[in-house]
């Protein structure tokens, strides 16, 4: 699709983009990518949290002339502190998924996350994203051989940082999917990274291309881990050089635990209420979670942002950067790698554009004083 088609499906006001994508995604797709956990109370949460603040306009201050968004995050360059979050099964919403994600990522000169569930292989992505900045996220399977082999290969493949998810060790209770008795891994998709793997190959009884149901069931057999704790982190560190980022703290405790165990920087996230539900809005986790740190390591915030505006919020309290998922999937559905890419842009627009209208010249200059509680 060329970018004059995207524009044309994809609004200007990314609010409404979710309403957009509804009409051209599967009732499947739809329900997989949109599902919150349970009633989705945790979505709904994370919204209605944003709207509880307000952005400050002080009087007298004059919009900034120019806005650097640029940023550094554990020595990754960015165009803006805006990531492209690990976002699984991006073939549900489009053919090309993942590898349409990674060069948009790299034509933005933005941070791509590759996620272990996604529908292409890692090495693929890789190609795709080219020059571009790319981290991988690992949900730590219960197989530690099969752990050190997707660790090896990402290294391989040029991610630089490993985003480590631990809110997700058990699969959440997700109704409109067990409704429709719809699991997209029995299908053999989002399970690229497995199939394609060797000590993971090794498990099945025939290749996952011929009997996709086994490959499934082989990989539910590797992917829950309850038993996931910080005892386990040697086995990391032991099998890889780079930056350790923890995605998934709720908490000020978890956040000085990731500092005694040298981690080196967490996210706040409760993976958009997509598989816990009950828990509390990542917004309102932010601002203690930020002052429990302290500034002793970098605090990167997902959950909930569909708005520059949001982008903005988060930044105020705190966050060093935000990571982006459903908007780019939205996009994706609406105008493949044109679309996806048209979203971030217009995110990260509307956030230097909220930036300037602060009167800063820099996110970095923003804080709590940059916003208001809401009446």
């Amino acid at each position: 699709m060329t970018d004059a088609a995207a524009a044309a499906r994809i609004p200007r006001d990314l609010s409404q983009l979710e309403a957009q994508a509804a009409k051209v995604l599967s009732p499947e797709a739809l329900a997989y990518i949109l599902a919150g956990a349970g009633d989705a109370n945790t979505t709904r949460a994370n919204a209605a949290a944003f709207r509880r603040w307000t952005v400050k306009r002080r009087k007298g201050r004059k919009p900034a002339r120019t806005v650097d968004l640029t940023t550094t995050i554990l020595g990754t360059r960015m165009a803006a502190p805006v990531l492209f979050a690990p976002v699984g099964v991006q073939t549900l919403a489009h053919p090309d998924g993942d590898l349409a994600s990674a060069r948009a990522a790299a034509e933005l000169g933005l941070t791509y996350v590759h996620s272990t569930q996604a529908a292409f292989p890692m090495e693929e992505v890789a190609r795709a994203n080219g020059n571009g900045a790319r981290w991988y996220q690992l949900y730590w399977p219960t197989d530690d051989e099969l752990a050190v082999s997707f660790l090896r290969r990402a290294k391989a493949a040029g991610y630089t940082h490993l985003v480590i998810t631990l809110d997700t060790t058990l699969l959440g209770w997700r109704p409109l999917d067990l409704d429709r008795g719809y699991s997209p891994f029995l299908e053999n998709k989002g399970i690229a990274n497995y199939t394609s793997d060797p000590v993971f190959k090794r498990r099945l009884v025939a290749p996952a291309e011929v009997a996709p149901l086994p490959a499934g069931i082989a990989f539910a057999g590797v992917f829950q881990n309850p038993g996931l704790s910080w005892d386990q982190l040697p086995l990391i560190r032991a099998n890889w050089d780079g930056p350790i980022l923890l995605k998934g703290i709720q908490s000020p405790l978890d956040a000085k635990l990731a500092i005694e165990n040298r981690i080196d920087a967490i996210v706040v996230s409760n993976h958009g209420g997509r598989q816990v539900d009950g828990a509390i809005a990542s917004l309102d986790a932010l601002p203690p979670i930020v002052k429990a740190v302290g500034g002793k390591l970098p605090v990167l915030f997902d959950s909930g942002i569909r708005t520059g505006r949001d982008a903005f919020k988060a930044l105020a309290l705190g966050a060093d950067a935000v990571l982006i998922g459903r908007p780019y999937l939205y996009g994706l559905a609406l105008g493949g790698q044109a679309g996806t890419r048209r979203v971030m842009r217009s995110l990260v627009d509307d956030l230097e554009a909220e930036v300037r209208k602060a009167g800063r010249r820099s996110h970095r200059s923003l804080s709590r004083s940059s916003l208001t509680r809401a009446r």
